[in-house]
């Protein structure tokens, strides 16, 4: 079957003939229509996770799923051959610019009923991060303060709506071209991070979710109110994120240092700083659709490529400018 795969780090990704996808007793076998694209593909393309993410090459790069049920391992209950279905996959079985995937049926969901194939494929990444974020971590409550960096892309779109939804006041950056769109989506405050500072503009802040690293976030933990959290999907990664991950002590080591310097700085102000890498749910997908087909949550796609123009799509996103999330449409 045709699928796009980098076979060393730091190559472009390159078509290839690759063998159809072995189906487990509790696997589902999904025809894939459409792919979200993530920055997280560009970066694992890069090398820039192998240490932590020790993938063996030749590896087919995605992370975001929608298409139809081909079959069903002999244990899978909850899905049957012709069910629409989305997934993000679990990290360890990623693949998803492919015609054909193998999916753990826990990490499965049938998709949104008034989504379409490319507004599915864009969500599991992006609304689980936001899940994990907002609710898991974040513990967000009615009458919160929440600051969503960088509210016009793809997490970003579906965290200010999910905060709305929770009942907190959002605040967001975004550049003024963007900002009458963010505050379509639920923001209350839309700051041009071009021309304003949104650290001389926000105090007391519950909660500020971070994508950006770097002095971003180190200027985000002095908006927060004694108490409050700064949760970072960009890094740098925490010691709990090791523990998690299983890696081995020296990487444990070398972790905890990257992150020395920000959870000090938090330790200082009194507020705390956590690191999320996102991990599969069928569970918390179900949820998101149900919250889709009710109209709380709108799929953001500002972009769609076909399967052949596959490695184009993810070096556009090296440029930046899309609003939501690009996706590849695939037939066959």
């Amino acid at each position: 079957m045709r699928a796009f795969i980098i076979n060393k780090y730091r190559e472009p990704l390159r078509e290839a003939d690759i063998a159809e996808p072995v189906v487990g007793d509790r696997d589902v076998l999904v025809r894939v229509e459409a792919a979200g694209l993530n920055q997280l593909d560009d970066k694992i393309r890069l090398g820039e996770f192998k240490q932590i993410l020790p993938y063996k090459l030749p590896l087919v790069l995605g992370h975001d799923l929608a298409g139809t049920v081909i079959r069903t391992g002999s244990k899978v209950r909850d899905f049957k051959p012709g069910d629409q279905v989305y997934a993000r996959p679990a990290t360890d079985r990623i693949g998803t610019f492919a015609q054909r995937i193998a999916v753990a049926e826990d990490d499965l969901a049938l998709k949104p009923a008034t989504a379409s194939m490319q507004e599915a494929g864009s969500l599991p990444l992006v609304a689980l991060t936001a899940w994990q974020a907002l609710v898991e971590q974040g513990n967000v409550q009615p009458g919160q303060k929440v600051l969503i960096h960088a509210g016009a892309g793809g997490v970003g779109s579906i965290a200010i709506q999910l905060a709305k939804y929770l009942g907190a006041t959002v605040a967001t950056t975004a550049s003024g071209s963007n900002a009458d769109f963010v505050r379509d989506l639920g923001a209350d405050i839309a700051i041009d991070y071009r021309n304003q500072d949104f650290g001389k503009l926000l105090t007391g802040y519950d909660l500020v979710l971070d994508s950006l690293g770097g002095e971003n976030l180190e200027k985000s933990l002095r908006i927060l109110k004694p108490g409050g959290k700064a949760i970072g999907i960009s890094g740098p990664p925490d010691p709990a994120f090791a523990r998690k991950a299983g890696l081995n002590p020296v990487l444990r080591v070398a972790i905890t240092m990257l992150s020395s310097k920000v959870r000090r700085q938090a330790r200082k102000l009194g507020v705390s700083y956590e690191f999320l890498f996102m991990h599969a749910s069928g569970d918390q997908l179900r949820t998101i659709s149900a919250l889709v087909d009710d109209g709380v949550l709108r799929p953001v796609v500002g972009k769609v490529f076909d399967f052949d123009h596959t490695p184009q799509a993810l070096e556009s996103l090296t440029k930046g400018g899309t609003r939501g999330k690009a996706v590849i449409a695939i037939a066959g």
